[in-house]
């Protein structure tokens, strides 16, 4: 069985998925921006200040979800995006990890409410806006280990549990097949 696990590695990704967020179910750019890597004092609120000033600046242009993906998205989240699309094309399951791929995952159900039936969330992680992004996508994680390792970690770790949930489905004897009887003994 095919599994696609989206994941991401890279320095600063954090704050575009905020701005994505930010621009895609509103609040505050303090609700979607975390420490992402550690970034506390100064840097954080430099983080704050630039996801509000990049959604601010593009305001009128963000009604689109791939107008926020051109405008806010770089072009790994395009590809994850693209990734997440192409899987659905071809009936494979993905697991999405961590808030940037999360970010991805957003912007294709903002365009098409059904384009992530084929998705499972790996993880939640440690950064703050990711459960709540989670939610906005209706959907659960399946595991909740706090990490913020990101390079498809969780995915990977919630992989073998998605493996053996499918295997006990198509592996499953029926009570017939099994010699199970409805029959009440007495």
């Amino acid at each position: 069985t095919d599994l696609l696990c989206i994941g991401e590695m890279g320095i600063g990704n954090t704050t575009i998925a905020a701005a994505i967020n930010l621009a895609l179910y509103g609040g505050e750019a303090e609700d979607w921006v975390g420490p992402g890597t550690g970034s506390e004092g100064d840097v954080l609120a430099r983080k704050v200040a630039a996801v509000k000033q990049a959604v601010e600046f593009h305001r009128e242009h963000l009604s689109d979800p791939l107008e926020v993906l051109r405008r806010l998205g770089g072009r790994e989240i395009a590809a994850m995006a693209g990734a997440i699309l192409a899987a659905r094309m071809e009936k494979i399951p993905v697991l999405i990890d961590g808030y940037v791929a999360t970010a991805a995952a957003a912007i294709l159900k903002a365009a098409n409410p059904s384009a992530l039936d084929h998705c499972l969330i790996g993880h939640v992680s440690g950064e703050p806006g990711h459960l709540r992004a989670i939610e906005r996508l209706g959907k659960t994680p399946l595991l909740a280990l706090g990490m913020r390792l990101g390079e498809g970690t969780g995915a990977a770790l919630a992989a073998g549990i998605v493996k053996a949930a499918a295997a006990c489905h198509s592996g499953m004897a029926t009570f017939e097949q099994a010699g199970v009887s409805n029959k009440s003994h007495e």
